[in-house]
């Protein structure tokens, strides 16, 4: 039985309440409007002004306590990975390749939304079929199809075309809660980055409700297109100049990498673009001792982020990132549930800080 704060359980229902409802809404890169306007209107309910950007990037502006100090950005992503159409056939099959760094295996032959200029359309990812006498298991994007059951008139009446996206339908994305009822894992398609929209809504809401005011000036961020090239988080970070780029998002689990999928929040000290600001994962660890946890570190070699992107692109000289540890990538993830609060509460005790 895990020993948790009244705070903590409260946070966690909200994450799970939240989390259901976003996993709901399909939001692939380039096609992240209606996420966006999910945001929104939570952030109307909690009584914050807020801006939307002609990328599409919405913005909430937080004075500081210092107003001189230097400007610092938070940010979450609100795309995900998904299936882009190349190609239609003359039988209404669908061509795709990756949107993102998706694999066919991690997605599998399932039920997709693609969305289309004019309505949304529903088909079933094929690999073919494993009674034939090439089939041999390796899947490459050239060899995927969907199947739409609509011919070439009707999917150009509803606005499909090359460059029209999907997704996997709503049903099955989950959440699931797996092992014991008192400390659940909690799994879903995908994780990526809803989790990080909903602790900085969660943030939003714990600085309201404890009026706290950050030392520095701030961004909140929620930004589009992270899957493929982080672009919405370097357009913010170029027009507005922050000193520290932080984004919140989760953390692949790799064998010895010297974090575990755990309840601790979890830090990146380098990626395969860039060290992060030392001094920053100190004020990190900081941060979530105040919290009543202890942050994780590591290194990742085959990955990067929204913060090592805007670093690399010369938009931010310091960067850091906080998030939670995860079982599967650019998939259907498995994280602990009681990992989302402390990370949650970690970031209210930054906030709190003079850094």
């Amino acid at each position: 039985m895990i020993n948790m704060t009244n705070n903590s359980k409260s946070l966690q229902d909200q994450f799970l309440s939240l989390l259901k409802e976003l996993l709901q809404i399909p939001s692939p890169s380039g096609r992240e409007e209606k996420m966006a306007a999910a945001v929104r209107r939570h952030l109307d309910t909690m009584g914050y002004t807020h801006e939307t950007d002609a990328a599409g990037n919405v913005l909430v502006r937080l004075e500081g306590r210092d107003p001189q100090a230097p400007l610092c950005i938070f940010a979450a992503h609100m795309d995900e990975i998904g299936v882009v159409v190349t190609h239609i056939e003359d039988d209404g099959t669908l061509c795709v390749d990756r949107s993102g760094a998706l694999a066919p295996f991690k997605i599998g032959e399932r039920p997709l939304q693609i969305i289309g200029d004019k309505e949304n359309i529903t088909g079933v990812i094929s690999f073919g079929s494993g009674h034939t006498a090439t089939f041999d298991g390796g899947i490459a994007w050239e060899d995927v199809r969907v199947i739409t059951g609509l011919s070439k008139a009707q999917l150009q009446e509803a606005g499909i075309r090359p460059g029209s996206t999907g997704v996997p339908i709503s049903d099955g994305r989950g959440p699931l809660l797996l092992g014991v009822s008192a400390d659940p894992m909690v799994a879903a398609w995908t994780l990526d980055d809803r989790a990080g929209v909903i602790m900085q809504l969660q943030l939003l809401q714990q600085l309201k409700e404890q009026s706290i005011k950050p030392h520095r000036p701030t961004i909140v961020a929620f930004t589009i297109h992270e899957e493929g090239g982080c672009h919405g988080a370097k357009i913010v970070s170029h027009r507005e100049n922050p000193e520290i780029f932080i984004a919140v998002d989760g953390c692949p689990w790799k064998p010895k990498t010297g974090i575990e999928v755990n309840d601790l929040p979890t830090t990146w000290s380098k990626d395969r673009a860039t060290h992060y600001d030392q001094r920053l994962i100190k004020v990190l660890f900081e941060a979530a001792k105040n919290a009543g946890t202890q942050c994780q570190t590591t290194v990742l070699t085959n990955a990067r982020s929204d913060a090592s992107a805007v670093y690399e692109s010369g938009a931010a000289p310091r960067i850091g990132i906080l998030g939670h540890c995860r079982f599967n990538s650019h998939g259907f993830e498995v994280a602990k549930l009681s990992a989302f609060p402390n990370v949650v509460n970690t970031l209210v005790e930054l906030f709190k800080m003079d850094w």
